[in-house]
């Protein structure tokens, strides 16, 4: 069940994307941290330990927010738009775990 639940501005066109592995959908202005939290139940797992992130700060001050595409490009998510397309995943080595 994914953490953020939409409440407004749902008329914005949908933007497609993958989520490890899986499509989703996201809408247009959002962020990649917005995208993923409306469509998983989490951002990340902790590095140091495994534990479920969402994110801390919001704003690119904090580091939590990690993210990275299938071919390892990494980026955070609060604070980069998501794009048509975009291909990305959860895990530190790729994989939904």
């Amino acid at each position: 069940m994914p953490i953020l639940t939409r409440l407004a501005e749902t008329a914005r066109p949908e933007i497609r994307f993958r989520l490890d592995g899986r499509p989703a959908i996201a809408l247009a202005g959002d962020t990649v941290l917005t995208a993923i939290l409306t469509s998983a139940d989490r951002l990340r797992r902790s590095e140091f330990g495994g534990g479920p992130r969402a994110g801390f700060c919001l704003m690119g001050a904090c580091q939590d927010c990690w993210v990275a595409t299938e071919d390892g490009q990494r980026f955070r998510a609060c604070s980069t738009a998501i794009a048509e397309g975009m291909r990305l995943v959860t895990g530190p080595t790729g994989d939904a775990a």
